[in-house]
């Protein structure tokens, strides 16, 4: 009787540990959260995104946070600098490759890039956010489910994307050319701001990854044949916005050739919801209600905020308490 017992509990013991998480899985932290600073104002910023990470975050507080930016601006000393420092965040340089650097958002791409290969075997999910982020409660959506690979927010607005019913541009013709984007592969995005259908267009301030795809590593390839594309560069010398975002366009070709829509996720709108964004870009709704809200974006809003922003804006009031003591006054860089 004894022996059967014994043997009893080994079985369970070797089941049990066939059901469970592989050693190396379970060592891994479920996230890291990456950003990118390229100037003294997203610098400002970032530290307002960590410090919100490590307040509101629920159990994901303490999870790792990789701030990627040139080497230039991360060799000095100064406050915001030491204010990363003091909440446990990793400080990371990055180099633009001279051929991408005429771009706005090169930077992020790279960083972007590098982060995966660095979270190999360290974390199950890299999240990348805009530095104009705060995180206000537990970002659970951002924890991938089984079988998910990324999750995704659309752009807040229309922007240089199409309608769904529309042609696609010149500009966007081109660019999906040159990456071999089917039209097979589209399928409708509703945007945040206007409720308009448009084609696919992913938001690079609020994606979660998986690094083991590398996806972001793809990303980089394909913002750099962009850029070295001609009539790409004609194009944005023609328009502006165009070059700020081309490397979005970059990402959505890359998205669109990898991986199947089984594999996405669209992330909730409480994720990227946008602040004061009728007020700074317009928008068919406001943008004025943080209950609910897990993050947010702000964008340059707190450069020069509207006086009494902070009772028009309404939720939880410890929430707009820290907001304002954070986020008021932080662009100014440090001498």
């Amino acid at each position: 009787m004894k022996t059967l017992t014994a043997l009893t509990i080994v079985l369970l013991a070797v089941l049990t540990g066939c059901q469970s998480e592989s050693p190396e899985t379970a060592e891994m932290t479920p996230l890291v959260f990456v950003s990118f600073v390229g100037n003294d104002v997203q610098l400002a910023r970032v530290g307002n995104l960590t410090a919100s990470i490590r307040e509101f975050a629920g159990r994901y507080a303490e999870a790792p946070i990789w701030v990627y930016g040139p080497a230039e601006l991360l060799a000095r000393d100064t406050a915001a600098l030491n204010r990363l420092n003091a909440l446990g965040v990793e400080v990371k340089t990055i180099a633009v490759p001279d051929e991408t650097a005429w771009y706005f958002g090169s930077g992020m791409v790279m960083a972007a890039a590098k982060a995966e290969i660095e979270a190999s075997g360290v974390a199950r999910v890299v999240v990348l956010m805009g530095s104009d982020t705060i995180v206000l409660d537990e970002p659970s959506e951002f924890d991938l489910a089984d079988g998910v690979n990324l999750g995704y927010r659309p752009v807040m607005h229309k922007n240089i994307n199409p309608l769904m019913s529309e042609p696609l541009s010149p500009y966007w013709l081109r660019a999906y050319e040159i990456l071999g984007v089917k039209e097979a592969s589209f399928f409708p995005m509703v945007t945040p701001a206007d409720s308009d259908t448009i084609r696919p267009y992913f938001n690079a301030g609020c994606i979660a990854v998986r690094p083991e795809i590398g996806l972001f590593g793809k990303w980089a390839e394909s913002h750099k044949l962009l850029c070295a594309d001609s009539a790409i560069r004609a194009m944005c010398e023609q328009e502006i916005l165009r070059r700020i975002f081309t490397f979005q366009v970059a990402l959505t070709g890359t998205i669109l050739n990898n991986g199947s829509r089984s594999e996405m996720a669209g992330i909730s709108d409480q994720y990227n919801y946008p602040i004061f964004f009728k007020e700074m870009y317009g928008a068919k709704r406001d943008f004025h209600d943080i209950n609910g809200i897990v993050t947010m974006r702000y964008e340059h809003f707190f450069d020069n905020p509207i006086p009494g922003w902070e009772t028009t804006l309404q939720g939880p009031p410890d929430k707009i308490a820290w907001l304002k003591k954070q986020c008021v006054g932080d662009q100014a860089p440090d001498s």
